[in-house]
């Protein structure tokens, strides 16, 4: 994938920092040198350069998936869980952050805003763990021939960023980075209600009832929704296959007029069904194998 941005022509260069406060959470400015200034873009260099290293073509971000630590996958900009770093990346006159470090360990991220010589605009932002890290230690510092101990807050910037933002895609290095400080798992159980509304316009035969119960207090799965929505297959999914591959892999169903319904115990069985995690194979004859898939990708 091509990021939308020209690292060698960047002409403003922004710091900003993310507070949790006591009406929620609140992104602002703070000014900073020009060392530091070069700093940031060059972590922003390198966070690039790792992506690329890792894969040419990364995968699209699924809320269902396991990832590693370091991970380079990518979100659309317009999907709606991008809909928290789209209103930051967007955001035009960021107010400076009057007392930003008086209470630093309300700081939850700090990011960097970029805009090139043809007006296009880079995000770039980092989860605060490393760079509240050090405000509890004692550091010294070499002055002439002496240490000395330095005073006041002590801050340290990472190596790289978690993800960065252009024009079209969220591009994430740090999958969990990138989950806590948009707040997914929150976003996720809030879009239950949503996301079983479209699901179900395309599985009319399937009853959502006790799935939403589930869904609505358990992360997990409200994270194969999310994903099974996103995915866009359900339009024509057959009810007799359905029930078929339930009944293979191990989901406990019944019909009642003329709809299935998930028995107690099952509803994870079923939404990993729908997310194509659950599946039989056959390589001995006769001695079908069932299994569930903790991560998968489609072979095209």
């Amino acid at each position: 994938m091509i990021l939308d941005f020209d690292f060698d022509n960047i002409n403003v260069k922004e710091f900003g920092i993310g507070k949790d406060e006591s009406d929620g959470q609140s992104f602002s400015l703070v000014p900073v040198d020009a060392n530091i200034q070069t700093a940031l873009s060059e972590m922003a260099v390198d966070t690039w350069t790792s992506m690329q290293n890792l894969s040419s073509e990364p995968r699209k971000y699924e809320p269902s998936e396991k990832y590693e630590g370091c991970e380079y996958i990518y979100l659309p900009l317009d999907d709606d869980l991008s809909e928290r770093m789209r209103d930051l990346h967007l955001a035009n006159n960021l107010p400076m952050g009057n007392n930003s470090f008086s209470n630093p360990t309300n700081i939850f991220c700090y990011f960097v805003q970029m805009t090139d010589s043809s007006g296009r605009r880079l995000t770039a932002i980092r989860r605060a763990t490393q760079f509240k890290g050090v405000l509890s230690k004692r550091l010294i510092r070499l002055t002439t021939n002496s240490l000395k101990l330095i005073t006041g807050h002590v801050f340290k910037l990472d190596n790289d960023f978690d993800f960065v933002v252009d024009s079209n895609n969220i591009y994430i290095l740090r999958p969990s980075g990138f989950e806590f400080t948009c707040k997914l798992q929150d976003a996720i159980l809030a879009a239950v209600p949503k996301n079983i509304l479209d699901i179900q316009n395309d599985v009319p035969f399937l009853d959502f009832d006790d799935i939403r119960q589930y869904a609505i207090s358990h992360t997990r799965a409200a994270r194969y929704l999310a994903s099974i929505r996103s995915q866009k297959k359900t339009e024509n999914i057959d009810k007799d296959y359905l029930a078929d591959l339930c009944k293979k892999t191990g989901v406990e169903i019944r019909e009642e007029n003329g709809k299935i319904i998930v028995n107690d115990g099952h509803v994870m069985g079923l939404l990993e069904v729908l997310d194509r995690r659950r599946y039989e194979v056959e390589l001995v004859n006769g001695s079908p194998e069932c299994y569930k898939a903790a991560s998968r990708q489609q072979i095209n």
